[in-house]
């Protein structure tokens, strides 16, 4: 949700013509659907990816807008609290050595940020959830600037009508209450994107749905908040509560949250809007001038403005997108499941993974989501984002099985056929699927190797939690400046 919104209040009047405004872009999408040449000959994809800022005793370093002033580089923009960063890559074909050209384009970014960081006492930190982040970082005066995060905060505490409760059982438990979304900005989120044709698009989201779990139990790197151990990706669990429009009456009257996974398997990309549009009020009924009806009847392309601001009030974790580019319409799955880091290696691994997989599922005579229920898929991304890479997740024809055997028997194979399709090079392919497989056997990824080095730290050095975190954190982001994947670093 990039727009930028001016200082507003919201009318009733607003809200119902904003109502009608988004129905009527619905209209005119469905008929683009069924007439309009969307471009899909040679499908891009992208990747976003959130960032964290710490000092020099990795606590967070409240300074993203003085950092920007500092760097020259219009990839980077501020996100939702003052502690935060968004990095937004450039698309590309993955052919050849796609993966090598994000990995470079993000490490040469990365490393020009944390020069111009430096400057002023802070560093960049790639993780989900930021261990030391303390409840006293978290006030709405913790709001990154301008009137868009504001107005967002606004409108969903209003919504509500009450603070917002934080209740997170795992290893321990945090039970809290905010007044604010700034909680949202604890969770950093890695993000791909996956351009593809009308007709492909039900199969790649039902894809990328079936695997979110297995994603998340390979990428987790989240396991503290607040200096309590909770999930191995706590940040599904925060992001669902910190955004949480429903008080509890209409919770246990079902009605559906907006951080959602969903409730089916779906035959289009209309599905996801349509239902945007039945179950969801809107946060930011902003107008744009533009009639969609006409702009299509003279043969141009219609912006859609408020069907897509809607969409960025929905926070599903794989999200449809409707995008222009280069005067032509396109349509994206937006993945949302990984949290950011460890290391840059590891991100793009994981992007590999991902691309691979959804690409040879999607090509499969009897589609994985043909033989699990969509219950089943929601029951995995849970289970793994509770217990990380040693989750035991549930899939067809094998029934209840460890991730990482999932991973290397059934679905690095995949992975494998998928980028020979996409056209990688072998080298590349093999390198950074030989991540996910390093990952796999040792067992450890960024959530277990934060929880292994707290406790070595605790024990060895007997330092109490926030110590502890602050240590391990100072050497997390050594390891990951010096680009080694996270299955490779050592523990404390």
């Amino acid at each position: 949700m990039g727009k930028q919104l001016d200082a507003h209040t919201f009318t009733r009047q607003d809200r119902a013509r904003y109502r009608e405004k988004v129905r009527s872009c619905l209209d005119v999408f469905a008929l683009m659907l069924n007439d309009f040449a969307f471009d899909s000959d040679k499908p891009l994809t992208g990747l976003e990816v959130e960032i964290s800022l710490v000092d020099d005793d990795a606590n967070p370093a409240m300074c993203n807008a003085d950092v920007l002033a500092r760097v020259d580089d219009p990839m980077l923009q501020a996100e939702l609290g003052r502690f935060n960063l968004e990095m937004n890559v450039a698309p590309r074909l993955l052919a050849g050595d796609g993966f090598d050209d994000y990995r470079r384009d993000i490490s040469g970014r990365l490393a020009r940020a944390e020069r111009s960081a430096s400057g002023i006492g802070a560093h960049l930190c790639l993780v989900g959830t930021l261990p030391t982040l303390r409840e006293e970082h978290t006030g709405p005066e913790m709001l990154s600037g301008g009137a868009r995060y504001h107005q967002l905060n606004q409108q969903i505490i209003r919504a509500r009508g009450e603070d917002l409760s934080i209740d997170i059982r795992g290893m321990e438990r945090l039970s809290t209450m905010t007044d604010s979304i700034v909680l949202e900005a604890a969770c950093t989120a890695l993000q791909f994107h996956l351009q593809v044709s009308p007709d492909a698009f039900a199969a790649t989201w039902n894809a990328a749905q079936a695997i979110a779990g297995v994603q998340c139990a390979l990428g987790a790197n989240s396991p503290y908040l607040f200096g309590r151990e909770l999930w191995a990706e706590t940040r599904i669990a925060l992001f669902e509560q910190a955004t949480d429009t429903r008080p509890a009456e209409l919770k246990a009257q079902g009605v559906r949250p907006r951080v959602w996974f969903g409730e089916r398997w779906i035959t289009s990309i209309f599905d996801l809007f349509e239902e945007n549009v039945r179950y969801f009020p809107p946060l930011l009924p902003i107008l744009d001038d533009e009639d969609p009806k006409q702009v299509l009847a003279d043969g141009g392309v219609p912006k859609l403005g408020e069907l897509r601001l809607h969409n960025g009030t929905v926070y599903r974790w794989n999200r449809p997108v409707y995008d222009i580019m280069n005067g032509r319409p396109h349509l994206r799955v937006e993945n949302r499941v990984l949290p950011a880091g460890p290391t840059v290696a590891d991100m793009v691994a994981n992007a590999a993974f991902f691309y691979g997989v959804v690409r040879q599922l999607c090509e499969q005579d009897r589609p994985v989501w043909t033989q699990m229920t969509f219950s089943s898929a929601e029951e995995n991304f849970h289970t793994a984002a509770r217990y990380g890479i040693e989750s035991r997740l549930l899939w067809p024809a094998l029934g209840e099985v460890p991730a990482t055997e999932l991973v290397l028997d059934h679905l690095l194979p995949l992975a494998y056929q998928g980028l020979d399709e996409f056209g990688v090079d072998a080298a590349v392919r093999d390198r950074l699927l030989g991540i996910i497989e390093g990952r796999c056997r040792t067992g450890l990824n960024g959530a277990q190797w934060q929880v292994e080095t707290v406790a070595k730290l605790e024990d060895d050095r007997q330092l109490d939690r926030h110590q502890a975190l602050a240590a391990m954190l100072q050497r997390y982001c050594e390891h990951m400046r010096g680009g080694d994947p996270v299955h490779t670093w050592p523990i404390g």
